[in-house]
Parts: C-alpha cells; structure tokens; sequence
C-alpha cells in the first residue's frame, strides 16, 4: 500500500531535451488571495527531479500557483528563466501532481498522478 503523500501537491520536473530528470530547481508554491499572491512552500528538485513535498496537506478549494526557477538548472542565457504554472484545487481531499516537461524553449504541464 502507498503511504499518503504529507502534501497535497507535488512535481516532477523533466528535461525532455536530456532525456533525464532535471536536478536542482526551484519551485514555490503560491495560493490566490484575492489580493495577490502569497508563498505557501518552496523546495528544489532533488537528483530525481522530483519536489515530494510542497506546501501543506491541507489546502483549501481556490487558485494555486507553481513557479519553476528554470534559470537555476537552464543557466543564465535561459529563454524562459522562470515557468509559472497556476491550477485550481476543486476537491480538498486529493492529490494535485503537476509535472513541468522542460526544454530550453519551450515546455508542458499536466495533472498526473
């Protein structure tokens, strides 16, 4: 049996150009206040490209935002030095997976799993 996940988002970013996971980069986690954004969590991804645990496990039904710091993997030159990525939570008891596919110019996301 799968131990549940602490948070209720985690990511996966992978570098479709390398054909690898992509070590080393920042992700924060934002969540909409009506009034702006604010910082929930940040980690970096570990040598698998994975961020296991972001934020909190209890997070309420609104706007969310992921924002990946490509510049620290991609370098200085990047195109696309940051990817903001923003999703809705609708059902508080699941499980939000949001992978970044990454190249140096251009990406995709998707719910996973």
């Amino acid at each position: 049996m799968l131990a549940t996940p602490r948070s209720r988002v985690t990511t996966h970013v992978l570098d479709t150009a390398a054909g690898r996971p992509a070590p080393g980069v920042p992700v924060s986690l934002d969540s909409w206040t009506g009034a702006g954004w604010q910082r929930l969590a940040a980690g970096v991804t570990d040598a698998d490209g994975r961020v296991a645990e972001l934020g909190p496990v209890d997070l309420p039904v609104g706007r969310y935002r992921l924002t990946f710091a490509t510049a620290a993997y991609l370098g200085a030159e990047a195109f696309l030095p940051e990817i903001p990525v923003v999703f809705v939570i609708d059902d508080v008891d699941a499980h939000y997976h949001v992978p970044l596919l990454l190249s140096p110019f251009g990406y995709s996301t998707y719910r996973g799993s």
